[in-house]
């Protein structure tokens, strides 16, 4: 009788155990099937723009928070040139030994590193924010080639724009710790001691480059090459303006209220 009962009750227990991985088969499948059925983000609900603006107008501020609260992929062409040579992918190999001859490299290099990025690289996959391309409208021509290619489109092109004078005078009194990359300003955000990181205690620098007469050149050949890609975007109807001369966190705003407004077109 003994092990008559306990044969019994070890049977209740293995259909018991039986029972819960069938609950848990049912649980699993439910999930799976709830998993295929999320939709994929829309372009109309993704975020892909580029940010144009002259050295120091504030791209470096605004841009990586972009890529923060958005999930998207800050593409800086300059960087992503580095990165691919470093490597040698087939593009960098082909782009170094342009370099190496003293050519720029071309369109289609730089369209095709875009392109890698926004088919390889995970944080790509919500949109992105271009960072220095395009600089020509051929270049614009062709990354529109390639988007349509993808299937893809600009939700907008955001000019950062501040006055000459003004952005001369913001970087003029530039002031960088190396090491780290913080930046003061000798007028607007001065360090606590005189030419001193307030972290670390080490010595400040300004650029070499971060001179006026050096500065007037290099805007007046900004302004020279964006005047045509600006046009451009103009006539896409795609293209806002940003008057970057405000504090960052008003700036901020205004880009936040460009991306809901591109949103609801």
């Amino acid at each position: 009788m003994a092990a008559s009962s306990s044969s019994s009750s070890s049977s209740d227990e293995l259909k018991y155990l039986k029972s819960l991985v069938d609950q848990l088969n049912d649980k699993i499948k439910a999930l799976e099937t709830k998993a295929k059925n999320v939709v994929a983000p829309t372009p109309a609900e993704q975020l892909r723009l580029i940010l144009v603006g002259p050295p120091g107008a504030g791209k470096g501020t605004q841009a990586p928070r972009i890529r923060d609260e958005y999930c998207v992929c800050h593409l800086a062409t300059g960087d992503m040139l580095r990165e691919q040579v470093a490597k040698k992918t087939p593009l960098g190999v082909e782009a170094r030994k342009i370099m190496d001859a003293g050519g720029l490299v071309s369109d289609d290099i730089m369209v095709g590193m875009i392109r890698d990025q926004l088919e390889h690289n995970k944080a790509c996959k919500n949109g992105f924010v271009l960072d220095g391309f395009p600089r020509t409208v051929p270049q614009a021509q062709k990354l529109d080639g390639m988007l349509t290619e993808r299937k893809e489109k600009l939700d907008s092109v955001i000019e950062l724009q501040i006055d000459d004078s003004l952005l001369i005078s913001r970087i003029t009194g530039r002031l960088i710790h190396p090491a780290s990359g913080r930046t003061y300003h000798k007028e607007f955000a001065p360090p606590k001691k005189q030419m001193t990181d307030d972290v670390t205690g080490e010595p400040l620098i300004q650029r070499t480059d971060d001179n006026v007469e050096t500065l007037r050149k290099r805007l007046v050949g900004y302004h020279s090459q964006t005047a045509p890609v600006v046009d451009y975007y103009k006539a896409k109807g795609i293209w806002k303006p940003i008057d970057a001369a405000q504090a960052p966190s008003v700036v901020w705003e205004s880009l936040v209220g460009v991306f809901k407004s591109a949103k609801r077109q």
